[in-house]
């Protein structure tokens, strides 16, 4: 049987023809047989992809052969062999959108880079911190560090808009955290120039604290955009769940979508309240959109 594995990375570097790099990305993905997603822009390059363990190792021989890429933090896990439905490779404004009036290169401002350890030494000692969660409400449910600051994030483009949620922490030491690091990047290096003075970035991500310390400060499961949905590190017997299903609060951390396509939302239910094919409705008005189609289309 095939083993599959998933790579997840990313490099704020400056890239001089990004339609050049996008054509040779996406090339080497097509012979290679992986799917995936990969985003490139003059500021570098972020993506996350699945194949055979042999070709993403063959992929990763030739992307860190280029000196611009060769310093990249590779994060690996364990494949599915459908993680992903198609290869994506695209062009575009910025790798991870922040949609700033004034943009700026993390390699000219950003977060002083803290290390698991490291950060696991904070934890033990009692260190008087705050760890701001950069991610999307919907990652922050089903995961995160216990105390963790989570801002009212919809998506990493509200970053500039809740700004005035942490003006508390302005004196204070700030760790930020998300999936892989780059989200921090750029929103470390958004606070440090709107006068925070003491700010941190986890290196590597979420996905590198649970890598070394499974089931242990982080609490619940990773969300990663893949069929996965979500992936966990910790042994059975420690295993959190902190997700609360939407529809009767139950602890669950199964995600599904609205069975209205109209509506489509992404959202926390557990099996007793999805329907026998699994899926489910997000309310109640959703729940009458669909039994008055399945009337119409009956008649």
């Amino acid at each position: 049987m095939d083993e599959y594995q998933i790579i997840l990375f990313y490099n704020y570097t400056h890239v001089e023809d990004p339609e050049e790099l996008r054509h040779f990305q996406h090339a080497l993905c097509k012979r290679l047989d992986l799917k995936g997603r990969v985003i490139v822009a003059k500021e570098g390059i972020n993506a996350t992809l699945e194949g055979k363990t042999e070709n993403i190792n063959a992929y990763l021989e030739e992307y860190l052969a280029d000196s611009r890429f060769s310093n990249t933090h590779i994060k690996k896990s364990k494949g599915i062999g459908d993680a992903f439905p198609k290869l994506s490779v695209r062009n575009r404004k910025e790798i991870v959108s922040l949609n700033l009036e004034e943009d700026f290169s993390p390699t000219e401002v950003t977060g002083k880079k803290l290390k698991p350890e490291e950060l696991k030494q904070w934890f033990e000692s009692g260190k008087d911190f705050h760890i701001v969660d950069m991610r999307n409400d919907y990652e922050y449910k089903v995961g995160r560090f216990k105390d963790s600051i989570m801002p009212k994030l919809e998506n990493f483009r509200d970053v500039p808009r809740v700004l005035g949620e942490l003006e508390n922490l302005k004196n204070k030491p700030v760790l930020t955290v998300c999936t892989g690091g780059v989200r921090c990047e750029k929103a470390s290096g958004f606070l440090k120039k709107n006068g925070f003075n003491d700010v941190y970035q986890l290196d590597g991500g979420i996905v590198s604290y649970m890598e070394k310390f499974p089931g242990e400060e982080f609490q619940g499961s990773l969300y990663v955009f893949d069929k996965r949905i979500t992936m966990s590190f910790d042994p059975e017997d420690k295993h959190v769940v902190v997700g609360n299903c939407d529809i009767c609060n139950v602890s669950s951390e199964r995600y599904v979508n609205c069975k209205n396509p109209r509506c489509n939302k992404h959202f926390i239910c557990c099996r007793e309240c999805s329907e026998e094919d699994g899926k489910s409705t997000c309310s109640m008005e959703c729940k009458l959109i669909m039994n008055t189609a399945e009337l119409v289309s009956a008649k």
